[in-house]
């Protein structure tokens, strides 16, 4: 028998090693099964993936942001001010549904199964016994049978025609026939016969576990509004703290200094209005509004069966501009179809192609007919003879006598009929056209022509099989059929009698939708496991345009700048390994694509993962469909123009609420700045600071993530918004600053200035959101009338006046807001036509000459 391999024990440890012919016959016996248990060599998975739930907590937790908001919570606690405490309700907010998203995250990888079998057929002590499949170890002897997985790497000690479908590890569609001594794989599934196989490799060793586990490994989603949330909080982290001392030491001098302020205990109100301006600085609105219109989009999504796994996914299709394709699964259904069939002459010339007959069966009682519809209605017919059953209906009213079913390793099945048949009697071969030299072929027939007729067909990405037939030689017996039986020996005289052709069954919807790609200036690679010829055939039947045929990638190098070549060069790649599938979309991602990836096998997991954008079928994997970023349920390609426009929703909406966000940062640093410096009282108290937020930008935001918007992906976000933000920042900082200079000129007590400040702020504000909802529609304007509105309501009405601690400003106070707020309106205005002449208009003219 074949030796196992000796990589996975130590054969010190190992003193009960099994005797070869002992193991084969009679398998492990207890002692030596306890011993590798012992030695943790049973075929146990691990259950967890790269980041613990304590990990997860601590990367949301324990931010700058987080902790400035906390420590700010903790002194208005402390200080009993609980009514300054909105200004946490959105870092709160936010933490939760980040929690919620990553954990769930955590749950679909911890759930990752490519071995779904659970009981294991396994030969011990001379009997075959079933148990857990986690209880397989090392050198224990498992036997196989149609419909099993394959549980454990190893290698193959009896074969009775067993084929295995290895399509979830390679994508090579086509069953591989083990014999006595090869390898066989974990994930792998028997589609036909049954054997035995000694296991070599368990547990985290087997081929299947380490797939598996590379796909668990945790990756952020490539997201550019998230990484540019993220360049955001780094600078602002690196600034806010030395920020916060300058403005908690400008606030402290502004109430008489320090030693008067601990005394007289005006210490209180300086901490309170320091807290109103740090917190004010923190765009935490901006990503908990991000949040939002990512869940409005995957729960929109979700009801047209597309399940978003990670809420930035819809931003990610958007920004996609290359779309790699697995073939099986993915453009085709993964099912073999009738093609064509045709009768052949003696000399084995087509008489005629009947093609594509639909569900219409053929109504000929050809004797070759009857032939092929008893091979597909057979109780062990394969995927592809269980297509001749939709032409093929007519059976043969005489039993055969003697049948050999199909293996993939001899390449035929074969059924035989006695005499009395009449034009059925004889043997009838069904295989591929090589049966031909593999027998005695009749005279007349052109072997050599016929041959290249069938190559022809296959370079269309056709499968082709013969029907052929010989006579009977005389009395049937057990010695004269005992060689077909065993497939050692083909019958002489061998002619052909018909042949068919079967292809993947492509999906209708897949070339309307790869047609809206072409529309929207997306490349198109197709990536997949099976002959180079048979994936060509499949991608021009979609409607993709190239020369020659698919790149076979078993001759290409690992060198990665080949395979940047290679991706930049041709659209269509064949026998390509699943790392190879993961370092193509590297390739390419190498030359500054943006890619996506889809798949439905094992073989895709791996692409899938490092993809910017992983989208699986939802008949894949598990694995595949765990580590993907999104899952088309039904499997429609149909449904991803809709991911497109929902993905450019968010993205033009979120730019929007970027430019505002930071806006509000921005006058926020400086307002806080100069006040600490001037050593100024802060005109806010944290409450009426939240409120006017709320007005002039948070309620108006939740509106913004769900408006329609249809503008197409531009690159350069975050440097649009920045010079967005950087004219009303100062707008505002400049009327503020003049409100408060009037009050401090007047007079007047700090709630009157503090009331005035907060109605400048907000009039310049929605000004501000009304240039960032240009061009303004019915909807728009009625969402900035609201505003105003609200505020109107927020200033008059008794209850809002006592919680925000509001006092009427003098009329000269109050006169000079109004100039004040018109003039940082009109600078609101000239800076937006500014950053619209020199920003917008160049970049949209330098994408359209691209």
């Amino acid at each position: 028998m074949a030796k196992a391999k000796t990589e996975d024990r130590d054969p010190a440890e190992l003193r009960s090693a099994p005797d070869p012919r002992v193991l084969e016959s009679k398998g492990l016996n207890s002692v030596q099964v306890a011993e590798r248990v012992n030695l943790q060599l049973a075929n146990v998975q691990p259950h967890t993936t790269s980041r613990s739930v304590l990990e997860i907590l601590r990367t949301h937790l324990m931010t700058t942001f987080n902790l400035l908001i906390g420590i700010c919570a903790l002194i208005i606690i402390v200080l009993g001010r609980w009514l300054d405490l909105l200004f946490a309700i959105a870092a709160v907010g936010n933490v939760i549904i980040g929690l919620i998203q990553e954990y769930g995250a955590k749950r679909k990888l911890d759930a990752i199964a490519l071995l779904h079998q659970d009981h294991i057929r396994v030969l011990r002590d001379g009997m075959i016994i079933q148990i857990h499949r986690e209880q397989v170890v090392l050198d224990d002897v498992l036997e196989l049978r149609r419909g099993d997985q394959v549980p454990a790497d190893g290698v193959v000690l009896s074969s009775q025609d067993m084929d295995i479908d290895e399509s979830m590890l390679t994508g090579e569609s086509v069953p591989v026939s083990k014999r006595r001594g090869d390898a066989i794989l974990s994930g792998t599934a028997v589609l036909a016969g049954s054997g035995r196989f000694v296991v070599t490799a368990v547990g985290e060793k087997a081929h299947a576990v380490k797939l598996t586990t590379e796909a668990k490994k945790y990756l952020k989603i490539n997201s550019e509004i998230r990484r540019a949330l993220e360049r955001i909080a780094f600078w602002l982290s690196l600034v806010l703290i030395p920020i916060s001392a300058v403005v908690f030491n400008g606030q402290m001098r502004a109430h008489g200094g320090w030693a008067i302020a601990w005394e007289t205990g005006a210490w209180r109100e300086a901490l309170v209005t320091a807290v109103a301006s740090v917190t004010a600085m923190i765009p935490q609105g901006l990503a908990l509004m991000t949040t939002i219109s990512f869940a409005v989009a995957a729960v929109k999504l979700a009801k047209d069966q597309v399940l978003i796994q990670e809420q930035p996914a819809v931003e990610i299709l958007a920004r996609v501009d290359v779309v790699c394709l697995d073939k099986t699964g993915t453009l085709t259904d993964g099912t073999i179809v009738f093609h064509g069939s045709t009768a052949l002459d003696a000399a084995g010339v087509p008489t005629g192609w009947v093609r594509d007959p639909g569900s219409t069966a053929m109504e000929g009682t050809e004797p070759w007919q009857q032939v092929l519809a008893h091979f597909g209605h057979g109780v062990d017919a394969n995927p592809t003879a269980a297509a001749l059953t939709v032409p093929f209906t007519a059976l043969p009213r005489h039993r055969p006598v003697y049948e050999v079913r199909f293996s993939s390793m001899r390449r035929w099945s074969a059924v035989t009929f006695e005499a009395d048949a009449g034009e059925l009697a004889g043997h009838w071969i069904l295989g591929a056209a090589e049966i031909l030299t593999e027998g005695q072929a009749s005279a007349e027939v052109d072997v050599a022509q016929l041959l290249r007729h069938t190559d022809g067909i296959a370079a269309q990405g056709l499968r082709t099989l013969l029907l052929a037939h010989a006579p009977l030689a005389g009395p049937l017996d057990e010695t004269s059929t005992l060689p077909l039986q065993r497939g050692e020996q083909l019958p002489e005289g061998l002619r052909p009698v018909a042949m068919v052709t079967f292809k993947e069954n492509v999906r209708r919807d897949a070339a309307t939708t790869l047609d809206y790609f072409r529309e929207q200036e997306v490349s198109l690679k197709v990536i997949s496991g099976d002959n180079p010829k048979t994936v060509a055939a499949v991608a021009r039947e979609v409607g993709m345009e190239f020369d020659g045929d698919g790149v076979d990638a078993s001759t290409l190098p690992d060198d990665p700048q080949v395979l940047r070549s290679a991706v930049a060069t041709h659209q269509v790649f064949g026998r390509v390994t699943p790392q190879q599938k993961a370092a193509l979309v590297e390739a390419l991602q190498a030359n500054g694509h943006v890619v996506a990836m889809t798949g439905d096998g094992i073989n895709d997991a791996l692409a899938v993962k490092k993809a910017d954008l992983g989208i699986a079928m939802g008949s894949g994997a598990p694995a595949t469909k765990a580590v993907s970023r999104m899952v088309l349920l039904d499997g429609r390609f149909s449904r991803l123009p809709a991911v497109l426009d929902e993905g450019r929703k968010v993205i033009a909406n979120t730019e929007r609420l970027a430019n505002l966000f930071l806006a509000k940062t921005a006058y926020a640093v400086l307002l806080g700045l100069f006040f600490a410096l001037a050593f100024w009282p802060f005109p806010f108290l944290p409450r009426q600071f939240s409120t006017a937020d709320f007005v002039m930008l948070g309620l108006p935001a939740f509106v913004l993530a769900v408006m329609p918007n249809v503008q197409r992906y531009r690159r350069g976000f975050l440097r649009r918004s920045a010079l967005f933000a950087l004219p009303p920042s100062v707008a505002i900082v400049l009327a503020m600053v003049v409100v408060s200079w009037f009050g401090r000129r007047f007079e007047d007590p700090a709630a009157e200035i503090q009331t005035a400040s907060f109605i400048c702020l907000t009039l310049v504000g929605l000004w501000v959101l009304n240039t960032a909802l240009r061009p303004l529609t019915l909807m728009r304007i009625s969402l900035v009338v609201a505003m105003y509105l609200l505020l109107t309501a927020v200033l008059l009405v008794p209850i809002s006046q006592q919680y925000h601690l509001f006092a009427l400003p003098s009329a000269e106070l109050l006169a000079a807001t109004f100039v004040a707020s018109l003039m940082g309106c009109g600078l609101v205005e000239l800076g937006h036509r500014g950053y619209i002449a020199l920003v917008e208009k160049p970049q949209r003219e330098d994408e359209g000459r691209e």
